[in-house]
């Protein structure tokens, strides 16, 4: 790839290395995946000490009880990872129905289901890794036996998350989570927090490669603690959890490629959406400026390139609500669904002005982002997630494992595709991305967020291929959030007044959010044509990219 990055007077400028680059949403973690690289760790070593060290130093936005998805550039082609859990055994809509929901509770232990990170973990590295699976582990070790400050956006998330448990109602399965999370009973930016329990179940996870998370003493008191506070999770539940290797998807855009996880992620919305654009000329779609880049960094939005962004993400979104689910169990239509037909279908169906899409449920996500390279072409695009505020609030005993609440994503609707059953994977919203051009690796990028990940996915590919942008530039660019619950738009406040009106007079329900709220948080790194890397980390996180 050939860039021509841009001079950003007063705003983050991207990281350039030549042996290895992390990028990450929490500066300490990155430092961690950057020690492993300089240690003589590869990408996935990085990637994994990086994940590893985010769940000590951001939980409010995943953890050891989380879910992930991993692509990885081998140096010859893409592996996927799915590391989603499963329901418990004994899991069910028509048990939640008839309790009286008509939705997966978000907090306790109905919204959990099998954690996958760390099993993700260990088969990264049985596949992939070079130092032992223990010495990648240790910088998370140190983190939680020493402590640490909490960097501004973090204590944000963590702070909201405290008062959200404090002011619940009595759970004898979240009592754990104040004296954990919140010793001091506040919150604050430079609090220093550390825990002796994190550090000692990071110690057995690294000393048996993750197995006693699952078939050990981990899990025994995860599964205990289950059946004392009104828990399904069992340790067979554990035991049988597995990782699924998985073929990537991809979409063409341009001379390009945008990779994606296959369902039960919602990646392919991105890809769907893309497929769509990829039908107008780029004068068209060039979402800043003109295509053809670069195009200066404070340009202004283009309407109408907004405006079709929108709408096709609109109808990308209320396809995949509509159709995705655990793939083992039903029959996702994925080659349809990127076929030319189905864009062309799509792509005909919008209008100068804005068009209407069936609601679903935008629920917000918690979730962190990394992307690593080494000097030797291999490349990580890796996430994970508690899902949403701070997961379930189950936070098990003497343990330090917070547990996600990626039940969220089953619906309780009679025949929904992905309606709760026993051992399926719910739909996910985390999705890693990888771009391509012309089967060459350009590198890992992914965007954090909820149902923003798939728009962010669209709005950071616009800004690469379209506009040359190095990743800092585009993942600083001003973002729109289409929110399917109401079908209004955000835009965000540096994108100015003038794009609100236009999109307005495009028929469009706009409110202007200020930066960071709901637009999400991106992570990037390219590789020039001369192996140079180029790093990039949001600026609506706390990240900065580190190389060397």
């Amino acid at each position: 790839m050939h860039l021509a990055p841009l001079a950003m007077p007063g705003r983050r400028s991207p990281v350039f290395a030549r042996h290895g680059a992390v990028a990450t949403s929490q500066p300490l973690a990155a430092q961690a995946g950057l020690d492993v690289l300089k240690a003589g760790g590869n990408a996935v070593d990085a990637a994994i000490a990086t994940a590893a060290a985010l769940t000590v130093v951001e939980p409010c936005s995943n953890g050891l009880g989380s879910d992930a998805f991993a692509l990885v550039w081998d140096g010859g082609r893409l592996h996927g990872l799915n590391g989603s859990g499963r329901a418990p055994g004994g899991a069910s809509s028509q048990r939640l129905r008839a309790l009286g929901h008509e939705t997966v509770p978000a907090h306790g232990w109905e919204a959990v289901t099998v954690p996958g990170a760390v099993r993700a973990w260990a088969d990264l590295h049985e596949r992939f890794g070079r130092l032992p699976f223990a010495d990648v582990i240790e910088p998370a070790i140190a983190l939680a036996d020493e402590g640490f400050a909490l960097s501004p956006v973090v204590a944000l998330g963590w702070a909201r998350g405290a008062r959200r448990v404090a002011e619940s109602a009595p759970d004898p399965a979240t009592a754990g989570f104040l004296p954990h999370f919140a010793p001091e009973g506040q919150v604050r930016v430079g609090m220093r927090w550390r825990s002796d329990d994190t550090a000692r179940t990071l110690r057995a996870i690294a000393a048996t490669n993750g197995r006693d998370f699952y078939e050990g003493d981990l899990a025994e008191r995860i599964a205990a603690f289950a059946a004392r506070t009104g828990g399904l999770l069992g340790e067979d539940d554990l035991a049988a959890h597995t990782s699924q290797w998985v073929e990537p998807i991809s979409a063409r855009f341009r001379d390009h490629e945008i990779w994606e996880i296959p369902p039960n992620g919602q990646g392919i919305a991105a890809l769907i959406a893309l497929r769509i654009l990829d039908g107008w000329s780029p004068d068209l779609v060039a979402p800043f400026g003109a295509a053809g880049g670069p195009v200066a960094v404070d340009a202004p939005p283009n309407p109408d390139a907004w405006h079709r962004a929108i709408e096709a993400m609109k109808l990308a979104l209320t396809d995949t609500h509509a159709l995705v689910a655990d793939p083992d169990l039903v029959d996702v239509p994925v080659e349809a669904l990127l076929s030319d037909e189905h864009a062309a279908r799509r792509r005909a169906a919008i209008g100068a002005t804005a068009g209407i899409a069936a609601p679903v449920d935008p629920r917000a996500s918690d979730t962190v982002l990394l992307a690593t390279a080494d000097g030797d072409g291999q490349m990580v695009s890796f996430i994970q997630s508690n899902f949403h505020g701070f997961g379930s609030h189950v936070v098990v005993p003497g343990t330090g494992i917070s547990l996600q609440n990626r039940g969220l994503g089953f619906s309780l609707v009679p025949g929904h595709p992905n309606e709760l059953a026993p051992g399926k994977r719910p739909f996910h919203t985390i999705i890693p991305g990888f771009l391509t051009r012309g089967g060459v690796p350009v590198g890992p990028f992914g965007v954090m967020g909820g149902h923003m990940q798939a728009q962010g996915h669209v709005q950071v590919a616009l800004a690469a291929v379209e506009l040359g942008d190095d990743p800092q530039t585009a993942l600083g660019r001003p973002r729109w959030h289409w929110d399917a619950a109401t079908g209004a738009v955000d835009v965000e406040a540096s994108a100015g007044p003038e794009i609100v009106r236009a999109l307005e007079d495009r028929g469009h329900t706009v409110r202007l959010a200020p930066e960071s709220t709901v637009f999400g948080r991106g992570q990037a790194i390219w590789r020039l044509d001369d192996d140079t890397l180029v790093a990039g980390s949001d600026p609506r996180a706390d990240g900065y990219p580190v190389g060397f």
